[in-house]
Protein backbone atom coordinates (compact mmCIF):
# COMPACT_ATOMS: atom_id res chain seq x y z
CA UNK A 1 0.00 0.00 0.00
CA UNK A 2 3.12 2.41 -0.96
CA UNK A 3 1.41 4.21 -3.27
CA UNK A 4 -1.20 5.93 -1.04
CA UNK A 5 -0.72 9.31 1.02
CA UNK A 6 -2.61 9.89 4.33
CA UNK A 7 -3.46 13.26 4.39
CA UNK A 8 -4.16 15.68 7.57
CA UNK A 9 -4.52 18.84 8.75
CA UNK A 10 -5.12 20.75 11.57
CA UNK A 11 -8.02 23.16 9.64
CA UNK A 12 -10.25 20.44 10.15
CA UNK A 13 -11.43 18.48 13.10
CA UNK A 14 -8.83 15.37 14.32
CA UNK A 15 -10.30 11.85 13.33
CA UNK A 16 -12.49 11.10 16.45
CA UNK A 17 -11.47 7.38 16.08
CA UNK A 18 -9.06 5.05 13.99
CA UNK A 19 -9.38 6.41 10.25
CA UNK A 20 -7.62 9.22 8.30
CA UNK A 21 -9.22 12.72 7.46
CA UNK A 22 -8.78 11.52 3.64
CA UNK A 23 -6.21 8.83 1.65
CA UNK A 24 -4.65 10.22 -1.87
CA UNK A 25 -4.28 6.97 -4.27
CA UNK A 26 -4.91 6.29 -8.18
CA UNK A 27 -5.30 10.20 -8.61
CA UNK A 28 -8.02 10.06 -6.31
CA UNK A 29 -8.85 11.79 -3.68
CA UNK A 30 -10.80 9.74 -0.81
CA UNK A 31 -12.24 11.79 1.80
CA UNK A 32 -13.90 10.65 5.40
CA UNK A 33 -16.83 11.87 6.64
CA UNK A 34 -16.71 15.76 7.96
CA UNK A 35 -19.66 16.65 10.89
CA UNK A 36 -19.83 20.45 11.96
CA UNK A 37 -17.05 20.29 14.45
CA UNK A 38 -14.95 23.48 14.53
CA UNK A 39 -11.42 22.58 14.78
CA UNK A 40 -10.38 25.52 16.57
CA UNK A 41 -12.06 24.37 19.94
CA UNK A 42 -13.49 20.36 18.98
CA UNK A 43 -16.82 21.04 19.59
CA UNK A 44 -19.87 20.84 17.52
CA UNK A 45 -20.95 24.43 16.04
CA UNK A 46 -24.00 25.86 17.61
CA UNK A 47 -27.01 26.49 15.49
CA UNK A 48 -29.28 24.09 13.41
CA UNK A 49 -28.60 22.18 9.81
CA UNK A 50 -27.40 25.72 8.12
CA UNK A 51 -24.64 26.23 10.35
CA UNK A 52 -23.78 22.68 10.48
CA UNK A 53 -23.91 21.95 7.07
CA UNK A 54 -21.51 25.39 6.22
CA UNK A 55 -19.40 23.57 9.01
CA UNK A 56 -18.71 20.31 7.71
CA UNK A 57 -18.41 21.56 4.03
CA UNK A 58 -15.56 24.22 5.53
CA UNK A 59 -14.37 21.21 6.91
CA UNK A 60 -14.37 19.30 4.37
CA UNK A 61 -12.84 21.84 1.73
CA UNK A 62 -9.88 22.04 4.20
CA UNK A 63 -9.55 18.41 3.97
CA UNK A 64 -9.92 18.40 -0.17
CA UNK A 65 -7.00 21.41 0.15
CA UNK A 66 -4.68 19.77 2.21
CA UNK A 67 -4.49 17.32 -0.01
CA UNK A 68 -3.78 19.51 -2.82
CA UNK A 69 -7.47 19.30 -4.26
CA UNK A 70 -10.62 21.29 -4.25
CA UNK A 71 -14.16 21.78 -4.16
CA UNK A 72 -14.17 22.09 -7.83
CA UNK A 73 -12.40 18.86 -8.09
CA UNK A 74 -15.43 16.66 -6.09
CA UNK A 75 -16.79 13.57 -8.08
CA UNK A 76 -19.24 12.52 -5.68
CA UNK A 77 -20.31 13.13 -2.19
CA UNK A 78 -22.89 11.45 0.09
CA UNK A 79 -24.23 13.32 2.84
CA UNK A 80 -25.40 11.70 5.65
CA UNK A 81 -28.46 13.45 7.47
CA UNK A 82 -29.93 12.77 10.70
CA UNK A 83 -33.44 14.20 9.87
CA UNK A 84 -33.99 14.22 5.88
CA UNK A 85 -36.75 17.07 6.99
CA UNK A 86 -33.80 19.03 6.66
CA UNK A 87 -33.10 18.65 3.30
CA UNK A 88 -34.26 21.99 1.70
CA UNK A 89 -32.14 23.57 4.23
CA UNK A 90 -29.18 21.74 4.06
CA UNK A 91 -29.37 21.85 -0.23
CA UNK A 92 -29.62 25.64 -0.18
CA UNK A 93 -26.16 26.05 1.47
CA UNK A 94 -24.63 22.76 -0.45
CA UNK A 95 -25.36 24.67 -3.60
CA UNK A 96 -23.73 27.26 -2.44
CA UNK A 97 -20.37 25.37 -1.91
CA UNK A 98 -21.07 23.70 -5.63
CA UNK A 99 -22.63 26.70 -7.96
CA UNK A 100 -21.34 25.00 -11.23
CA UNK A 101 -21.64 21.48 -12.55
CA UNK A 102 -22.01 19.94 -9.17
CA UNK A 103 -20.53 16.59 -8.41
CA UNK A 104 -23.01 13.29 -8.50
CA UNK A 105 -24.50 12.84 -4.80
CA UNK A 106 -26.31 10.68 -2.79
CA UNK A 107 -28.41 11.61 0.48
CA UNK A 108 -29.34 9.47 3.18
CA UNK A 109 -31.42 9.90 6.49
CA UNK A 110 -29.52 7.99 9.25
CA UNK A 111 -30.96 7.05 13.21
CA UNK A 112 -27.93 8.86 14.52
CA UNK A 113 -24.57 10.94 13.86
CA UNK A 114 -21.36 11.15 15.98
CA UNK A 115 -21.84 13.78 18.19
CA UNK A 116 -25.79 13.78 17.82
CA UNK A 117 -24.90 16.26 14.18
CA UNK A 118 -27.11 17.05 11.87
CA UNK A 119 -25.17 16.61 9.03
CA UNK A 120 -22.22 14.74 7.95
CA UNK A 121 -20.92 14.83 4.45
CA UNK A 122 -18.14 12.94 2.48
CA UNK A 123 -16.50 12.65 -1.15
CA UNK A 124 -14.21 11.51 -3.72
CA UNK A 125 -12.70 13.90 -5.66
CA UNK A 126 -9.69 14.42 -8.04
CA UNK A 127 -6.18 14.85 -6.61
Amino acid sequence: MSNRTVIHTDAAPKAIGPYSQAIVAGGLVFCSGQVPIDPATGELVPGGIEEQTHRSLCNLKAVLEAAGSGLDRVLKTTVFLQHMGDFAAMNAVYATYFPDNPPARSTVEVARLPRNALVEIECIALA
